[in-house]
This record gives C-alpha cells, structure tokens and sequence, in this order.
C-alpha cells in the first residue's frame, strides 16, 4: 500500500508541475528546437522571472524548474531577505543562486561547485545574467582538506558525489571544509546544500564554532547513499540546538527537504 501511494504521489507530482513549466518559460519554442536538435551549445531557457540559464539536458531544465519555479528550498523553509549572508553548496549550474541574487541584490552568496563541467556552466550563467553578488569557488565542500573523488550517482552531469564509494577513479578535485567555508564570515544566515550524499559527512565534520555561525540551514537529504540517513542529521543538529522541520519529496522516498533554525 505504501508502495502504491508513494507511485500515486509520483504521478500527482509531475503531472501538476506541467502548467508551472508551461507558464514560468517563456522561450518553449526555441527551448524545444534546440532538445531536439541536439544542440546543446544554443540551449538557454528564458524564464517569466528575468532569469536565462545555459542548460545541457531536460534533467537541467527539470532542476531549473524545481529551483527557480516551484521555488522548493523557499517553501521548505522560509522566505529569504535581502542583505543576508548565504552559502551554496552544490550550486551546480547556478540555478538557485542566481534566483536568488536577483531577487535580493544585497545579498552576498558564496557558492562551491566541484564538478568542472557544472563550474563551467556556473560561470557562464553567472555572466549571463550580469549577476555581481555572487562569489563562486571550484571546490568540493568535506569533512577534510585537500583532494577527493567525485563519482557519478547517475549519467546526469548535475548528479555527482563525493559520499559515493566506487571502485572507478572519479574525477579528482579540490576540496575544503565547512569549517574553511565560513572562516572569514562572522554569519552565516542560510545554508543551503544539495550535495548527494555528502551532506552528512560535511555537518558531522564541521567544527561546534563553525556550526554557531549558522542561524538557517535547508538542504536536500539523500537517504540510502551512505551508511545516515536524514534522521542521524535530525539528531545531531538538535544536539547543537537547531529545530527542525522536514519536508517529504513527493515523489522519491529517499528524498526530502530538512529546514534546520538556530534556537539560540
């Protein structure tokens, strides 16, 4: 039963998410002609909020969507303010990031993306946009500093970890830790994560200084990837006094939203 409401969910979810993406793009046309013609090199999408992202593939487009339309990490956690200090981690093509910079120019976000392919992008929609507020850094985020393997949690370019064991090489990359990310910040005031797997590893590695910097954190959980699961994080970050909110994905168990508040 649980099974077959879970597959309902599924069905409920992405067919109601066909009107936001008929309405929140504006270019359907162009977008289509250039799926089908394969060029990936002409595939930028003009959203109804001003926003234009360079994508590679419809899991982008579909990512755009759920960042920059439904607006997922805002309703999971509350509405963002102009001038606060924000980190990205897993920025990827810079979807959220740029939405949100744009919509709130005293912001300041940092945002780390490690996949050089993603990077690229980044960069390149960051530009796009003529977005200046946003500081972007070529690295994984981990538990520890210097170089780490980052592995494919599937063919899609913007699914990629470094929580992943695998027997291949991986791509080789930078990486800090969380505690190197907020050194030069007195505040953070939203975190925000989307890291495959690697969300755990990060938090339970940061230092208890680093961790009190932080007044917001939302971040995608990804149950099944390592040996945690969303509720070990429910856990450790109630020990270091943050309330918590979850928030269910509808239509993947393994996923959701955890919106974590300093209570002091």
């Amino acid at each position: 039963m649980k099974e077959q409401a879970m597959l309902l969910s599924r069905i409920r979810y992405y067919l109601t998410s066909l009107p936001t993406l008929l309405w929140g793009i504006k270019n359907w046309p162009f977008v289509i002609y250039s799926l089908l013609a394969l060029d990936s090199h002409r595939r930028i999408v003009s959203l109804r909020n001003g926003c234009r992202f360079r994508f590679r593939t419809p899991m982008d487009l579909w990512i755009i969507k759920e960042t920059c339309l439904d607006r997922q990490y805002e309703r999971a956690s509350t509405e963002l303010e102009n001038g606060w200090t924000i980190f990205d981690i897993g920025a990827g093509l810079g979807d959220w990031c740029i939405c949100i910079a744009s919509r709130y120019p005293q912001t300041v976000i940092y945002a780390y993306e490690p996949f050089p392919e993603s990077f690229a992008l980044l960069e390149e929609n960051l530009s796009l946009n003529g977005v200046k507020n946003v500081k972007a850094f070529p690295y994984a985020v981990s538990s520890s500093e210097g170089f780490i393997n980052l592995h494919a949690v599937s063919q899609n370019a913007v699914q990629h970890s470094t929580a992943l064991k695998s027997d291949m090489p991986g791509t080789r990359v930078k990486s800090v830790t969380l505690d190197q990310v907020l050194s030069e910040v007195t505040q953070c005031d939203y975190l925000k994560m989307d890291c495959e797997g690697a969300e755990y590893d990060i938090l339970f590695g940061a230092d208890d200084l680093t961790l009190q910097k932080i007044k917001r954190i939302c971040l995608e959980y990804h149950d099944g990837v390592t040996e945690f699961s969303h509720q070990d994080l429910v856990l450790f970050l109630e020990n270091k006094n943050f309330q918590i909110r979850l928030t269910p994905n509808p239509a993947w168990r393994h996923l959701g939203f955890l919106y974590a508040v300093k209570t002091n």
